[in-house]
């Protein structure tokens, strides 16, 4: 690492605006409201951020260690593991890696990130030793490596599969399900039984991944009903991989139910069917659902409603029973009726294919053919940041 002269000020304001960029690009990278070159144009600013700390050499690199200090939090940790793996320097890593350990979960997609941005070059001298070492957390940024860059592991996967650590099984059989290895299905239909509900939700998505969708829905429909925090992804896979009429049908009898009717509304728009529209408006005149309406619209329309005039964000616009709302966009269903009564219905816009679709889209390509492996969907487009 060099030293060279610096300005302290724009040193550290380099450090600040990569951590905050990262931090936005992982809040909208799946969902529905920017689109690849949206998030292309994040990329291109968080890279100029990362570019002007290399560029600093030794500054750069304390400028990031005392944001971490005074702000101990995954986008700070981020910055961190991001230069330590450019640099490909061994102590660095090591700092990046006990770092990760004060923030759990957390910490481990920091570096998870981190290494989706990194050179394959810059990594092919690592992953085959944190495969191989028997630290737990070494073996997952290994996986996580090979999910980012879609690299098959060959006959070190099933091993890794059988783990007796979770989240090294998680992401071995999450990779199975990815790049289609049916030679690891015991392992992952092991998985349906695991020790978490999101190593079974897991398991149940690469078990679909892999054809094996007979077995993998008794265990999704199970953590809809008792696991919450998990329900909207269940839902997600469920009707991914169910036959129409079958998950209307399905998602029919979970609408019904008070618990659900949130996440199930939120997923009407999985269909595609957009004979739903005026049942949805109609959703969108309740607080309690008008969030899960916007989410069912954004999934019918390929519109950046961004231009057009049917969403505030300012939730006591719609009136004071919606003003305790969390401040984002919402639908106003007055202009959606007309909107959609008009007949625009999305026909006078540009397509605009947002991330959340670009995922979905990969889903349905991947769960429709037996051969064809979960392609990339958060690849994007860099533009400069002011185009």
């Amino acid at each position: 690492m060099h030293r060279v002269a610096t300005i302290a000020a724009i040193v550290d304001q380099h450090a600040e605006d990569a951590a905050f960029l990262w931090l936005r690009r992982r809040r909208e990278i799946d969902g529905p409201i920017l689109d690849e070159t949206d998030i292309g144009r994040i990329d291109q600013r968080l890279e100029a951020n990362l570019e002007g700390l290399m560029a600093a050499g030794k500054a750069g690199w304390e400028a990031a260690q005392a944001r971490f200090a005074d702000y101990a939090e995954p986008g700070e940790l981020f910055v961190i593991a991001a230069l330590a793996l450019r640099w490909g320097d061994a102590d660095l890593i090591e700092v990046a890696l006990n770092s990760a350990a004060t923030l759990g979960e957390h910490g481990l997609s920091s570096l998870s990130a981190a290494i989706a941005r990194t050179p394959r070059e810059n990594l092919r001298p690592l992953v085959g030793k944190w495969l191989d070492t028997r630290d737990a957390l070494q073996r997952c940024l290994g996986l996580s490596a090979l999910w980012h860059h879609r690299v098959d592991p060959g006959p070190r996967l099933p091993d890794l599969a059988n783990h007796s650590d979770a989240r090294v099984r998680c992401r071995a059989v999450r990779l199975a399900g990815a790049i289609k290895r049916r030679d690891v299905l015991p392992s992952v239909l092991a998985g349906l039984d695991g020790e978490t509900p999101k190593e079974r939700l897991t398991a149940a998505l690469a078990a679909c991944l892999l054809g094996e969708t007979r077995s993998a829905h008794p265990v999704i429909d199970k953590i809809v009903l008792t696991e919450p925090g998990l329900a909207a992804a269940a839902i997600e896979i469920r009707l991914l991989t169910s036959a129409p009429k079958a998950g209307k049908g399905w998602l029919q009898k979970h609408l019904e139910q008070p618990a659900l009717r949130g996440v199930a509304t939120a997923s009407v728009g999985l269909f595609g069917d957009r004979a739903v529209m005026p049942w949805l408006i109609e959703k969108m005149r309740e607080p309690e659902l008008v969030v899960a309406a916007s989410a069912a619209f954004r999934d019918l329309f390929e519109v950046d409603f961004g231009d057009t005039d049917l969403f505030v964000v300012d939730p006591a616009l719609l009136g004071k029973e919606f003003a305790h709302l969390d401040d984002t966009a919402l639908p106003v269903a007055d202009k959606v009726e007309a909107w959609w009564d008009g007949g625009r219905g999305g026909r006078d816009h540009r397509p605009f294919r947002s991330m959340r679709l670009l995922r979905l889209n990969a889903l349905r390509a991947a769960l429709a053919t037996a051969d064809t492996p979960l392609a990339d969907w958060r690849v994007t487009r860099r533009f400069p940041a002011w185009m």
